[in-house]
């Protein structure tokens, strides 16, 4: 984290502040709502949307509200290449079998942050868990999962990290978004790299925990054995 008396780029620290603002904004963001989340002028706003979009970094819609743009998934490419490449397989696998969004989470200081994600494509609507989803690791099951793993967390909740530990699976629900279930597990660390793998679901959905337990486990073992864990 940069502290307070480091040298930043008050510009640059604008323009990247807009990008984890549309990747936390479903239906995008207009400009005005940009400006009002930055606290900046509109005519600000309008030129850091119009920089990003210009390299690609953010675009925009029909109705004029900007979303992250495909030139993220050209330089989210390059982050952990091996890990987000074997995720993605074994996650579409979980994904086809439990009909559930499946997403594989690294720490990050004191945040849990989506790498991979596979949503499933027959089942209705789905809830999506971008990659680059951010929400610290003091929350929810997938940040427990991570602590577990070996993520250094906060002490506030050690011994439900060392059930987790014991027991190998993570549940929360309503910790990060209201209305919404979470099961998690650890995925043994690949070259001091501790992750976990998780799904999200409707708080209200018929999800036996154990059957659900049961195949993220296997599937982080599948994991952990495709990174030569």
């Amino acid at each position: 984290m940069v502290g307070a008396g480091t040298a930043v780029s008050q510009t640059l620290s604008r323009g990247l502040r807009v990008l984890e603002e549309l990747a936390a904004a479903p239906r995008g963001l207009s400009v005005d709502e940009a400006a009002a989340a930055l606290g900046v002028h509109r005519s600000i706003a309008y030129r850091l949307l119009r920089t990003l979009e210009h390299h690609r970094l953010a675009e925009r819609d029909e109705g004029g509200r900007y979303r992250p743009g495909i030139g993220l998934a050209v330089l989210s490419r390059g982050v952990l290449p091996d890990l987000r490449a074997a995720a993605e397989r074994v996650l579409e696998q979980v994904v086809e079998e439990v009909g559930m969004t499946a997403f594989v989470v690294v720490a990050r200081g004191s945040e849990c942050v989506t790498l991979a994600s596979v949503e499933p494509r027959h089942h209705g609507a789905s809830l999506a868990q971008r990659p680059g989803t951010v929400h610290p690791l003091a929350a929810g099951a997938p940040g427990l999962a991570l602590q577990a793993a070996g993520a250094a967390g906060s002490s506030a909740r050690a011994a439900e990290v060392e059930v987790v530990r014991r027991q190998g699976w993570a549940v929360s629900h309503d910790e990060v978004v209201p209305g919404l279930r979470s099961v998690a597990v650890p995925v043994p660390a690949h070259l001091g790299e501790p992750c976990a793998l998780a799904v999200v679901h409707l708080d209200g959905e018929n999800a036996p925990p154990q059957p659900l337990v049961d195949r993220l486990t296997r599937a982080a073992v599948q994991l952990a054995r495709a990174l030569g864990a």
